[in-house]
């Protein structure tokens, strides 16, 4: 028995109502347009909430999640459909769904027999500090550069300040992905075929990339918290090879500022993230001001991660800011004032970067010659000690073959060519 809020139109209840009850279901409240349904939810705790779809909204669901109640939302338009994907709700039926497929919805997936047995993921976070040293253009390169190793590869979007994986890779649907695993794993109903249904498809060729987006409005960062964040990657490690999780950049705890010890944590989702993993990828700019901040932060992240194995990675690394021999100037610097041994530097490359982002793509893909593409996939190859071996002439002639990108869109007359 499963009991239940509607709050659905007078068509859709008439039809309902009956057979509901008859299959013992118990319906706490029947609410009309002028309800509060946020209110009647949080003082009669249902196990599901059945609504239409224009009645959902961020405060709602955000009640639902707090009282340990199932969203489903009726749609009768897709108007609506648009709106509760826009809300990442995920859990939604058509108004004229049969009574069985109510139900099914109502009760969510099997968990029982939804995760199978398989060899633990390994899952790596990028990470840098506050001034766009190249985080999310790393995460997405190392995603595709693993799974064009041939792995089954994860890209989560786990950066609640400025999400922007979907858009580099010219992904246009606007559901957050990350949000939507996040709250079914809040329910406990985060299964691998859920993930199969709400994650993006990004094609690699010998390989399969898969990619949670992440939030479409920054506002929303409250949906992630540590423990559904901490379930989620969790899942992922078990329905993949590899997860690769793009985060934010503060490493700042607010609890000391804070009156609410249990209140959510604008930075949770970050620090769940690298203490879920098994290595950081942390990420500097390479010129004066880029190494400086990642120096004082450097220290920090250390105790964040408490002994997870850290691995510094210098990006756009030039002359220019810093003289001659650049590579070993920034090596020198970092042994000398943080201690750090062995950084992989990334040189510089504005043409293939403006190419990616221009056409939605990866590094791999636009500009298969670049230094910077050709460093990250040698540190790709490194992850994966399997396929650390050099590549073969062939091999080398396969990966400068232009490949087309079925979401690539160009500007009418203006090609553009790899650096």
């Amino acid at each position: 028995m499963t009991r239940l809020v509607l709050a659905v139109s007078r068509e859709t209840e008439e039809r309902i109502l009956e057979p509901v009850l008859e299959r013992g279901h118990d319906v706490l409240a029947r609410l009309g347009p002028l309800d509060d349904v946020a209110e009647i939810v949080a003082r009669t705790h249902p196990d599901a909430l059945l609504a239409d779809g224009d009645v959902m909204s961020e405060e709602l669901l955000a009640r639902c999640d707090d009282c340990g109640c199932r969203a489903v939302a009726v749609c009768s338009d897709e108007g609506q459909r648009r709106h509760v994907s826009r809300l990442g709700l995920r859990e939604h039926v058509d108004s004229h769904a049969s009574i069985a497929q109510l139900e099914a919805a109502i009760a969510g997936p099997d968990v029982s027999t939804a995760t199978s047995e398989r060899s633990r993921g390994i899952v790596t976070s990028v990470w840098g500090p506050a001034g766009a040293p190249g985080r999310t253009t790393l995460a997405i390169s190392l995603s595709v550069e693993l799974a064009a190793l041939g792995a089954r590869v994860c890209l989560i979007d786990a950066d609640t300040w400025g999400a922007s994986v979907a858009q580099m890779l010219g992904m246009l649907d606007e559901s957050p992905g990350f949000a939507a695993a996040c709250r079914l794993a809040g329910h406990g109903a985060l299964t691998h075929d859920e993930l199969d249904r709400i994650s993006e498809r990004y094609p690699v060729a010998d390989g399969s990339l898969v990619v949670l987006t992440g939030l479409t409005r920054a506002s929303r960062w409250p949906e992630l918290t540590t423990s559904r964040v901490t379930d989620t990657v969790e899942t992922c490690r078990q329905w993949v090879d590899h997860v690769v999780i793009d985060t934010g950049f503060s490493l700042e705890s607010d609890e000391e500022i804070s009156s609410d010890l249990f209140a959510p944590r604008r930075n949770a989702a970050t620090l769940a993230a690298l203490r879920a993993s098994d290595r950081v990828m942390a990420v500097g700019r390479a010129d004066p001001v880029g190494i400086s901040r990642y120096l004082r932060q450097h220290a920090e992240l250390l105790e964040v991660v408490a002994g997870i194995p850290v691995h510094t990675v210098m990006n756009r690394v030039r002359s220019g800011p810093i003289g001659v021999a650049p590579a070993g100037q920034i090596a020198s610097t970092l042994q000398r004032f943080g201690g750090i041994e062995k950084p992989t530097m990334i040189a510089n490359d504005d043409r293939a970067a403006d190419a990616a982002l221009l056409e939605g793509r990866s590094l791999r893909e636009v500009a298969p010659r670049s230094p910077a593409g050709a460093a990250i996939a040698s540190l790709a190859r490194s992850m994966m000690p399997e396929a650390a071996t050099p590549a073969t002439r062939r091999e080398r002639r396969a990966r400068s073959a232009p490949t087309e990108h079925p979401r690539a869109w160009r500007l009418s007359g203006r090609a553009t060519s790899s650096p």
